[in-house]
């Protein structure tokens, strides 16, 4: 399927099902917004990396104007769709602020592997635990996906976009354990050093090496 959608690029990865807060300021944005909420359609939001707007990125439904201010600005609420891929960018629509682009949808498996989400989930927690920082997901852990996670991984924009573009459940789940497998150790090296540096200059009980002299 190919068709055409206005696009508001964004240096964020928004992933299918991911619920996103926005300030719109710009004028071409308040246009794209009230056209969208008015008229119930969805418009892409395409990642841009070092000033580039990227090929792929998500479709999102504007779904609650939270505020409007006296200047025309808004804070909205919208939900992320499919991934989509540009096949060519729109700069100029007629009477419209805004650009748009021509997309296709790249087919996308959702069937993960229970047992390795589970194993994801203990590693991410871990990584929370190691960085003393709290985090709830609104879904039980039975349903969730690595899009549902993938923000709270400390994965780079570009690591986000590389998730963006794999299209099945299953690399998507050897990515995130990759990255996870990654890190994790570093973390724990880290509270190590943390807690000698702690110990420095303090009185403290040490074994003998078993060395006999």
């Amino acid at each position: 399927m190919t068709n055409f959608i206005p696009i508001f690029p964004l240096g964020i990865v928004v992933y299918p099902g991911e619920e996103i807060n926005l300030h719109i300021f710009e004028p071409r944005y308040k246009q794209l917004i009230n056209e969208c909420f008015r008229e119930a359609k969805p418009f892409g939001i395409p990642t841009v990396i070092n000033h580039k707007i990227e090929e792929l990125g998500t479709l999102v439904m504007v779904t609650e104007l939270v505020k409007t201010y006296n200047s025309g600005e808004m804070d909205i609420r919208a939900k992320g769709q499919q991934v989509f891929r540009i096949l060519e960018v729109v700069k100029s629509i007629p009477d419209k602020l805004y650009s748009g682009a021509i997309v296709t949808y790249p087919d996308n498996d959702h069937a993960g592997n229970k047992d390795v989400m589970k194993k994801l989930l203990g590693s991410l927690r871990e990584m929370h635990r190691l960085l003393k920082i709290s985090k709830s997901f609104k879904l039980a852990d039975e349903d969730l996906t690595v899009y549902d996670i993938a923000h709270h991984a400390g994965l780079s924009v570009e690591e986000e976009y590389e998730l963006l573009g794999l299209t099945r459940e299953l690399q998507r789940q050897e990515y995130l354990k990759r990255h996870l497998n990654k890190v994790i150790p570093v973390l724990n090296e880290t509270e190590a050093l943390k807690e000698k540096i702690k110990l420095n200059g303090h009185f403290r009980n040490l074994d003998s090496p078993g060395i006999n002299l």
